[in-house]
């Protein structure tokens, strides 16, 4: 068993796709377009085969979005080295994105960085 994919509902559909495309090599789809509902989405597919389904439709809300919050935390990529996080965080910074932790050894060993991507949606950057 896999999973499959994981979805993500933003208001900026363009923005995240590119978020994705941009700094983490993504390749998106041609996109989804249901007239009749006004849903409209792409899947981005990564280096490994992992794919993340970006949505929005009509009249989208952005409730904040608590770093302590329940429900998903965060996406993670594995980037390959600590000097590909520092790298990927600082050009991060560089386009405007604010790092909410690291880069930084953690506890339980994980080099990382944490940035609000798109929307305030939490992403990591780990080895």
């Amino acid at each position: 068993m896999r999973i499959e994919h994981v979805a993500l509902y933003v208001t900026d559909l363009e923005g995240a796709r590119d978020f994705f495309v941009r700094f983490f090599g993504a390749v998106a789809d041609d996109g989804y377009h249901n007239p009749r509902t006004g849903f409209r989405s792409h899947f981005l597919t990564f280096d490994d085969g992992a794919r993340l389904e970006v949505m929005t439709k009509p009249d989208m809300t952005d409730a904040e979005k608590g770093l302590a919050r329940t429900g998903w935390a965060h996406l993670a990529f594995a980037v390959g080295s600590e000097a590909e996080v520092d790298r990927l965080t600082a050009k991060l910074v560089a386009a405007g994105y604010e790092v909410v932790s690291g880069p930084r050894t953690t506890g339980d060993g994980y080099y990382e960085s944490c940035i609000l991507g798109p929307e305030g949606n939490q992403v990591e950057i780990t080895v």
